[in-house]
């Protein structure tokens, strides 16, 4: 199976489970370092989540890949939350950040610039606005390789 034919088979497992019980899967990563192959999903929810509600998730996905075995090989599972700079990997994660400090990297150039830290002003749908100091810079969302909220220091 394919990382992202995994990655799918263990969204379409967990995802009810996750939703009935209030949280939110925020990624799902199924990577190869060094010789051990990692299977990491990443949960929140609203306030945060506890290394309890942690454990729970896991024994329930732990379960359910005995059931179901998507993965051939031997494995590493984690379940952790996305910290503090967590990815906004999809629309409605950034539609949410909006007013929060983010970082976003462009796949080429915008205003000079790839890299983009700064306050989140406002997304369209189609395009990102981050106020950099005094200035605001219009993104492409489509010109976006990645998107985070950061720690202003």
């Amino acid at each position: 199976m394919s990382t992202s034919t995994i990655k799918s088979a263990v969204e379409a497992m967990i995802l009810s489970f996750l939703n009935d019980n209030g949280f939110e899967l925020v990624d799902i990563e199924y990577i190869k370092e060094g010789s051990n192959w990692f299977l990491r999903i990443f949960v929140d929810k609203e306030g945060g989540i506890d290394i309890d509600e942690c454990g729970r998730i896991s024994e329930y996905v732990s379960e359910q890949l005995d059931k179901n075995d998507p993965i051939s090989g031997a494995y590493f599972l984690e379940v952790s939350s996305p910290g503090a700079e967590r990815p906004l990997k999809k629309p409605e994660d950034v539609r949410k950040a909006v007013g929060k400090y983010v970082l976003f990297t462009t796949y080429e150039p915008v205003d000079g610039a790839k890299e983009f830290e700064g306050h989140l002003v406002s997304f369209d749908g189609d395009t990102v606005v981050v106020k950099t100091g005094k200035k605001e810079h219009n993104i492409p969302y489509a010109k976006v390789a990645s998107a985070r909220l950061a720690i202003q220091f």
